[in-house]
């Protein structure tokens, strides 16, 4: 059998000597094979290097961030280094003006201590700072103080009263008394309690006003009570509402008789939606309906 073979003619020129070139035809196979071989290595090997470009800019853009990232947490650290200067500042105000001036025993508000307290923990955010040095804000600015004869305080800090806007005496929310204060069945044990407050039923998500002026003091979840806000009224009163669905006021806050500050709701040990009012005096609680209008 003869073989195969493909042949070549090259010309030269118009005047040159003609050549021919024999080639078996499995050799021009292999060319062929070895050209398509060569024309994928050569492109593997040029996608390899346009991939290791693509990381190298990549990786420059992430060094690049980096260092951005580094000069801007520098720059949030100095900014809350003087904030937490500010912060200590107003504090320490506060405190000194608290100190100097005094809370007269009558008039002052029930909890100052806790405000000093939150404010001179070492571990407290910067949240929590804010909002005790807004509470003891407040409250020297609610404060009734009998100044001396002289004192720069004398026209600073008015004098107030006992009266109807700082007595709580607003009812809360309208609905049914389902529980009273005093001695009752726990409705998860069945056994004798005492209730330290109303517990008034109404529809899920009603408005819960407040019963009198005051100062927030606590805002946010209390164990048995759910969402729980307690209101400071000063001279030794403070009322708490418990159960609550929303909330609508933070600690430090001035609030005023009527203003609305949650929403009923089931947080909590409750077996429905009510809320749970609670009036205290001198941290003990008493019989809210004594104060209670209607």
């Amino acid at each position: 059998m003869d073989k195969k073979f493909y042949t070549f003619l090259i010309f030269p020129g118009a005047h040159g000597k003609l050549h021919r070139i024999r080639l078996p035809f499995y050799g021009v196979h292999l060319v062929l094979a070895l050209s398509v071989v060569g024309i994928m290595t050569i492109a593997a090997l040029a996608n390899s290097y346009a991939r290791m470009l693509l990381k190298v800019s990549n990786y420059n853009s992430l060094r690049t961030e980096r260092e951005a990232l580094k000069t801007q947490n520098r720059s949030l650290e100095n900014a809350v280094s003087q904030t937490n200067a500010k912060l200590g500042s107003l504090e320490s105000l506060a405190t000194e003006v608290a100190l100097t001036y005094g809370f007269g025993q009558a008039h002052r508000l029930r909890f100052p201590e806790a405000a000093l307290a939150l404010a001179t923990q070492s571990n407290s955010t910067v949240e929590s700072s804010y909002r005790a040095s807004l509470y003891a804000f407040n409250l020297i600015r609610r404060s009734a103080l009998t100044p001396t004869g002289g004192s720069v305080a004398m026209g600073i800090f008015p004098s107030t009263e006992l009266g109807r806007e700082t007595v709580p005496s607003l009812w809360p929310v309208r609905g049914q008394v389902t529980a009273g204060f005093g001695q009752r069945l726990d409705p998860f044990s069945g056994e004798g309690v005492f209730h330290s407050g109303l517990d008034i039923s109404a529809p899920y998500g009603t408005r819960v006003d407040a019963s009198a002026d005051g100062i927030v003091l606590q805002s946010g979840p209390e164990s048995g009570y759910g969402n729980e806000i307690v209101v400071d009224h000063g001279f030794g009163m403070a009322t708490k509402y418990g159960h609550l669905s929303k909330i609508f006021v933070v600690v430090g806050q001035e609030v005023k008789r009527g203003q609305v500050i949650g929403a009923v709701g089931m947080t909590g040990k409750t077996t429905g939606p009510h809320l749970h009012y609670e009036v205290i005096v001198n941290d003990t609680p008493v019989n809210p309906t004594k104060y209670l209008h209607e």
